[in-house]
């Protein structure tokens, strides 16, 4: 069984998935008024993969019968100027989600969780691999054309699959 503060964190993060995922949805949705659908599709992804993980804590504390408590999350940043301020904000985001995740996992060590802390390990690997792609897509909507933006993200977003490694998402098949 997860550690008290432990599963209260997790608890916590449930919900700064969930406010990353709408932070995604309203970017998604900025990109696809602009009519940059490749910029949407990313986006709109990302969104479900910030679900997903919330879903992967819900059902990690399920299957150790922790409660599961779904926090409140504030609203998003709705408005933006611009094709660059969107990706600025969601490369912050993604960095403010690391450190949420490294104290997570701080968490559990110092609990002595170790289930706890290897669940934690995909997702620490995760937070590397999203900053280096925003931090890469930063660079590329800094200097380039919006033609040269949707061509860059069709290119990388190409052969993508599931992490066989990944935690179950609750409610997934």
């Amino acid at each position: 069984m997860p550690g008290t503060r432990f599963a209260e964190q997790l608890n916590a993060q449930i919900g700064n998935e969930l406010a990353a995922h709408n932070q995604y949805v309203a970017i998604a949705v900025h990109y696809d008024a602009l009519t940059m659908p490749q910029m949407a599709a990313l986006f709109y992804g990302q969104a479900l993969e910030e679900r997903d993980h919330a879903m992967m804590m819900v059902q990690y504390l399920l299957d150790t019968d922790v409660d599961v408590v779904i926090p409140g999350v504030a609203a998003p940043v709705p408005c933006f100027e611009g094709v660059v301020a969107p990706v600025e904000l969601a490369l912050s985001q993604e960095k403010r989600v690391t450190d949420q995740i490294n104290g997570l996992l701080r968490t559990a060590r110092e609990e002595g969780d170790f289930a706890s802390e290897q669940f934690m390990q995909w997702f620490i690997k995760e937070q590397v691999e999203e900053v280096a792609s925003m931090s890469d897509l930063l660079t590329v909507v800094r200097r380039s054309a919006i033609d040269d933006i949707e061509d860059y993200v069709a290119r990388e977003r190409g052969g993508e699959g599931t992490d066989a490694t990944a935690p179950r998402i609750a409610g997934g098949a």
